[in-house]
């Protein structure tokens, strides 16, 4: 049990934190801050936090745990006004989307108090963006990955693990840079390809009839180009560096694939594509055994 958590950024993310704990018993006092008055407003009303709080010191002060759920370009300016009113004991994590930058980021804000600080990032999410997106199952079933920092108590990770537990989640441990290189691959890239994708046929002439007759297959192909453009650009550029060396490898392909269609070559088309659908179909038999497993319990 919490008696109180500070939450920064109060939408989909944050807000689903805090409903998930109300909903669990595992809180007894949110208090939440946004540079959107509207939004920290907006929470209040739909009960995903109890008090909004007048300063980031009234906050902070005897929060047990402090969760940053802001775009990741602000977790630095974040953490660095913390840092004046981080009380002993008192536990820092966050939900960015990338960690090496995050983790830079906080040893140059917090200083000597980096040990309080555990990073940390739940994979869930939704298209829809703000405090009416918040909703108190987001991260059941779903993985939330922590990269400790050598400086963490064990009892701290500890205790921000058993609250994304309390959330539904399932925990996983990572390194900050073997976390950005993995979610480059999985995570980023396709949210840049739906983007471009989308952007691309806007641009054309007569956009208006490629929307009219694109169906499902575009409709879920480019589902993650709704979400937040901020968001989303923040993450593009702090992970540039893993994003950049996937975005080449996924260059080298196309061109292969242009080749070949090019060449009218169906084998080598024929053997791409089915090589794709079996990785999906083995990717899609694994989450459903694992679901399962959630479900039944077992071994």
């Amino acid at each position: 049990m919490f008696n109180k958590i500070a939450i920064f950024g109060v939408g989909l993310i944050g807000g689903s934190f805090a409903l998930s704990l109300k909903k669990a018993g595992k809180v007894r006092h949110i208090v939440g801050l946004d540079r959107s008055p509207e939004s920290l407003t907006r929470a209040k009303a739909l009960g995903l936090i109890d008090e909004a709080a007048s300063s980031i010191a009234d906050a902070v002060r005897d929060a047990e745990l402090v969760m940053i759920a802001a775009p990741v370009a602000q977790t630095s300016l974040i953490l660095s006004s913390i840092y004046p009113h981080l009380q002993p004991g008192t536990i820092v994590t966050d939900a960015g989307s990338t960690k090496s930058d995050v983790v830079a980021a906080a040893r140059v804000a917090l200083g000597e108090k980096i040990a309080q600080f555990i990073p940390g990032h739940p994979i869930a999410g939704r298209e829809n963006n703000g405090p009416d997106a918040a909703i108190d199952d987001l991260f059941t079933g779903k993985k939330t990955v922590l990269t400790p920092l050598p400086e963490n108590r064990a009892d701290d990770i500890a205790r921000v693990a058993g609250a994304w537990e309390a959330c539904g989640a399932i925990i996983h441990t990572l390194t900050a840079e073997d976390h950005d290189c993995v979610f480059a691959s999985v995570s980023h890239l396709p949210h840049l390809l739906a983007y471009a994708l989308v952007d691309n046929i806007v641009k054309k002439p007569k956009a208006d009839i490629l929307f009219q007759y694109a169906a499902s297959g575009f409709r879920d192909f480019t589902r993650i180009a709704g979400s937040s453009p901020e968001m989303w650009r923040d993450i593009t550029l702090a992970n540039r560096s893993m994003l950049i060396s996937m975005l080449d490898s996924y260059l080298e392909q196309l061109h292969r694939i242009r080749d070949m269609v090019a060449q009218a070559d169906g084998d080598a088309i024929h053997a791409i594509y089915a090589n794709a659908q079996r990785a999906r179909q083995n990717w899609i038999n694994a989450i459903e055994a694992a679901e399962k497993q959630q479900k039944e319990g077992g071994d």
